[in-house]
């Protein structure tokens, strides 16, 4: 195996204060805000509660031999589009390896009676399509019109903000105005479709776990054309590279991550910002805080409550977040390429996935869950860090119910102890089983093969992460919070950010690293989404000392605290 046990730091010492900037989180929506703002002269600090660096894009490992991702499973835009354009303003874009998936099915959607595999590419999806159903051909070219020219519209004009000028908008973003913010399920009905077509249309609806009655139609377009332009990819070795290639950034250019750093409050005097205190009493100064924490966190949790513009706390209470997630990991003792094309498998055991989403607003689960299969040893077969020789990791994935009733917790003060209560490890067994019976439908026979198994609930999700009701995603991106109708990197509170996946760039790997630039943008008074596409790189790149032979992404991310912080705090406690 490539994996090493030493240490991985990279950059320069870690720096010391006085800070330009706080970044609250290190997901990558917080990491690349503060690589921005570190590469462009500002001294960041990023406090990180966990142990490791890296939000949703970490892997973990089991003893030491087991490695899986947590959120990064597939993404697009990684030679021209967007996750290029981020990386490449960083100096990063020729540091990274990424792998390419089947591109002439890096999904597949396998429903009762038929499968269905996904190419890249507008026409090749879109032929493929009409062969699937050729009784429906005029329906699925006028559905899959409106999604390339909503696409094409939004690259020209932008997303409209208050103060766009709406006559001009209408005349460069036609289709936008007329179905950007319109449901998926009323495109369908406008462009005639059956049952069978809408299931492969909205085939992807898991990567933001929305029914199509609520999914705005930019939101599957965009989620579509990400990877129709290039094509899917993984990262070579795991999510985690991402990561510490953006904590390089940070270090080399004066910044600090630090990790086992609980932000408890951020601290607001007069109108105006003045740092955090993390826990343990430490109060930090700043006289800019970005914060990527959750959304709602950050709003009734760490500000208090007389800071807050009029209104604001119920605005921000009466958000719905997104569906939640349960994940199966699984170690198996032979090589799963064997059976798996280089491909994610999406299981529908039904056509109608509204089904799915009336479970979980019952708070019950849904007793034929929607499966979702990928595997890291398929997708980067070449990377000996995965597992043990001739071995595979597979993780299994579903929306499912957050319900504390639904996973047998007793009570929300209990829910902190959640997984030690009998009725939730039951509920979570059952859960599991249920993926893994969806897994065998296409991979055949797993349950003798399995040597390493456990599961992530939306409890786990928040335990790790704090997010509400154990979304991965944020608030929901339905058609009454999506666009315009999100939170802004800017807010009322004179140096307080936001950047995460809750913030108008939306959510996922590309959505979190966009926001990340345009927060950092919002910061610094500047566009640099466009001085990047004009040819700018910040920072010094040939400064940067990630990567290399031997070197270890995760350690990379780990052993980020700043000791003499946490003995003080320990000896004050």
């Amino acid at each position: 195996m490539s994996i090493r046990n030493g240490s991985d730091a990279v950059g320069k010492p870690p720096a010391t204060g006085p800070w330009d900037v706080i970044v609250v989180g290190s997901g990558l929506s917080g990491l690349t805000t503060a690589a921005y703002l570190a590469a462009n002269g500002r001294k960041v600090l990023v406090l990180e509660s966990y142990d490791v660096a890296g939000g949703c894009s970490q892997t973990f490992r089991r003893k030491r031999e087991w490695q899986f991702d947590v959120g990064l499973h597939y993404i697009g835009g990684v030679k021209t589009g967007d996750i290029a354009q981020v990386l490449k303003g960083l100096g990063l874009l020729d540091r990274i390896e990424f792998v390419e998936m089947d591109p002439d099915g890096f999904d597949t959607f396998v429903f009762p009676d038929f499968e269905f595999r996904v190419p890249k590419g507008w026409d090749a999806y879109t032929e493929r399509l009409v062969e699937t159903f050729p009784d429906e051909a005029e329906g699925l070219r006028k559905c899959m019109k409106v999604f390339e020219q909503v696409m094409n519209e939004l690259r020209t004009a932008g997303i409209p903000n208050k103060d766009s000028d709406l006559e001009q908008y209408l005349a460069k973003a036609p289709t936008v105005v007329q179905w950007g913010m319109r449901s998926l399920a009323e495109l369908f009905d406008e462009c005639g479709l059956s049952a069978k077509s809408r299931a492969v249309l909205a085939g992807h609806a898991g990567d933001y776990a929305t029914p199509p009655s609520r999914t705005p139609v930019t939101m599957h377009a965009g989620l579509v054309d990400h990877y129709m332009q290039e094509g899917a990819f993984y990262v070579r070795g795991g999510g985690q590279v991402l990561a510490a290639h953006l904590i390089d950034v940070i270090h080399t250019n004066g910044g600090r991550v630090r990790t086992h750093a609980e932000v408890t409050s951020i601290d607001v005097e007069d109108g105006a910002v003045t740092g955090v205190t993390v826990e343990g009493d430490e109060r930090i100064s700043a006289p800019v805080v970005v914060s990527t924490a959750d959304l709602k966190r950050t709003f009734l949790d760490l500000l208090d409550s007389a800071v807050l513009p009029d209104g604001l706390a119920e605005i921000v209470d009466g958000y719905r977040m997104a569906t939640p997630l349960v994940c199966v990991y699984l170690g198996l003792d032979f090589d799963l390429n064997e059976r798996m094309p280089n491909t994610n498998y999406w299981i529908h055991s039904r056509y109608d996935d509204e089904v799915s989403y009336e479970y979980v607003a019952a708070g019950e689960f849904d007793p034929d869950p929607p499966v979702y299969i990928t595997s890291a040893t398929v997708k980067d077969p070449e990377w000996t860090g995965h597992t043990p020789p001739g071995c595979s990791t597979v993780e299994l994935m579903t929306w499912t119910t957050p319900s504390l009733e639904a996973w047998g917790v007793e009570d929300e003060e209990k829910a902190g102890k959640y997984s030690r209560q009998q009725g939730y490890r039951a509920a979570k067994d059952n859960i599991t089983e249920l993926l893994i019976d969806g897994a065998e439908k296409v991979l055949g026979e797993l349950r003798s093969h399995i040597v390493w198994k456990e599961a992530a609930t939306p409890m786990t999700v928040t335990r790790y992460t704090g997010s509400s009701a154990g979304s991965s995603y944020g608030i929901e991106p339905a058609t009454d919070q999506f666009g315009p109708l999100r939170p802004d990197f800017r807010t009322e509170i004179d140096g307080l950010y936001l950047s995460g996946a809750s913030t108008r760039s939306g959510h996922g790997i590309v959505g979190v690293m966009n926001g990340g630039i345009a927060s950092a943008s919002a910061v610094l008074g500047r566009n640099l989404r466009r001085e990047v596409a004009d040819g700018a790189v910040f920072g010094d790149p040939e400064a940067l000392t990630a990567g290399g032979e031997g070197w270890d992404a995760l350690e990379a991310c780990r052993r980020l605290q700043d000791k003499s912080a946490r003995r003080k705090a320990a000896l004050a406690g």
